[in-house]
C-alpha cells in the first residue's frame, strides 16, 4: 500500500531545509497543526499526516490487531519517515504521538535527528509515586464512558482536554473532531491510548529530544512533564505560560517559538 495515500502525507514549507513532521494526538488530524504551520513552514520542510482511521486517511487500511497498541503507529511513523528518504527528520509528537514517536526513534533512531514531546505523558494511571493524573478508576470509567456514548463522551471531554472555557471555540473544534472518528476506531486507539505504560522506553531515546508542556493541563499535569524529561538523557523542559492539552490551537505563536530554535539547532 502507497504510504503517503494511506496516511494522508501533506508536504509544505521551506525547499532544502531541515525536515519537520507533525504527528496528530487522539481524536484529531493534521488540521489541528494548522494554526503553527505557517510559522514552521518559514524555517523548515514541514511534513503532516493522519494517523490509520483519522482525517483523511485510508480508513480500509486500519486493522484493529495492528492499532490495538500504539507500536502500530509507530510503525507507520517509521513507514512515513523512511518513505520521505530526506534523511534524518525532527518529529515533533503531540499528547499520545509523543509516546508513538518515542517508541518510533527507538525502533529507528537514525532516521530521527531529534524529538519534540509536546504535552506527553508515557502513563495516565497513577501508579505507587508516579502521579499520571488519573486513577485506575478514572480510566475504567472514561472508557466505559466512551463505550456506551461516544458523541456524549466527546462533547463532556473535549472541553476539558481543551482547558480554556472563555475560548468554547476551542473546545467545540475538539469536539467536532472526536466526533469525525469512527467510534469503533475511537475505542480502540482510545485503550491503547490511556492504559499504556511507556515509562520504560524513555531511557531508550538516544536522539536530542525536547519536552514541551503547559503550565495548566488537566490531561498531563507539570509532574508528568518533568518525568519525561528526567527519564529521557539529556532532554531539555519547555513550559509554555498557557493553559490545556492542545497548546497548538489555545497557544500557536508559543508553541511555535519553542520548537523552532530546537528543530533548527539539532535539524542541521
Amino acid at each position: 500500500m502507497d504510504v503517503r495515500s494511506r496516511n494522508n502525507v501533506v508536504v509544505t514549507g521551506r525547499e532544502g531545509g531541515p525536515v519537520v513532521v507533525l504527528a496528530h494526538g487522539f481524536g484529531c488530524d493534521q488540521n489541528l497543526w494548522r494554526l503553527v504551520v505557517p510559522v514552521l513552514a518559514e524555517h523548515f520542510r514541514v511534513v503532516l499526516f493522519d494517523h490509520v482511521g483519522a482525517g483523511r486517511s485510508d480508513l480500509a487500511a486500519w486493522d484493529e490487531r495492528r492499532y490495538s497498541s500504539l507500536d502500530g503507529y509507530a510503525e507507520d511513523v517509521v513507514e512515513v519517515c523512511r518513505d520521505l528518504d530526506v534523511g534524518p527528520v525532527v518529529l515533533v509528537g503531540h499528547s499520545v504521538s509523543a509516546m508513538i514517536g518515542v517508541l518510533a526513534v527507538v525502533a529507528e533512531p537514525d532516521l530521527f535527528s531529534g524529538l519534540v514531546l509536546l504535552t506527553p505523558s508515557p502513563r495516565y494511571v497513577d501508579d505507587g509515586d508516579y502521579r499520571g493524573g488519573f486513577s485506575a478508576a478514572d480510566i475504567d470509567e472514561l472508557l466505559e464512558s466512551l463505550d456506551s456514548n461516544y458523541l456524549g463522551w466527546s462533547a463532556a471531554l473535549a472541553p476539558v482536554i481543551m482547558g480554556n472555557p472563555d475560548r468554547p471555540e476551542l473546545g467545540e473544534e475538539l469536539e467536532n473532531s472526536f466526533c469525525r472518528t469512527d467510534p469503533k476506531i475511537a475505542r480502540v486507539f482510545a485503550r491503547a491510548t490511556f492504559l499504556s505504560d511507556n515509562r520504560a522506553d524513555l531511557e531508550s531515546v538516544s536522539v536530542p529530544s525536547l519536552v514541551v508542556q503547559c503550565a495548566h493541563d488537566a490531561i498531563a499535569p507539570p509532574e508528568v512533564g518533568a518525568f519525561v524529561h528526567d527519564r529521557i538523557r539529556g532532554s531539555e523542559l519547555v513550559t509554555l505560560d498557557a493553559t490545556g492539552h492542545c497548546p497548538q490551537l489555545s497557544a500557536p505563536a508559543e508553541t511555535a517559538a519553542a520548537i523552532i530554535p530546537f528543530a533548527a539547532r539539532v535539524g542541521g
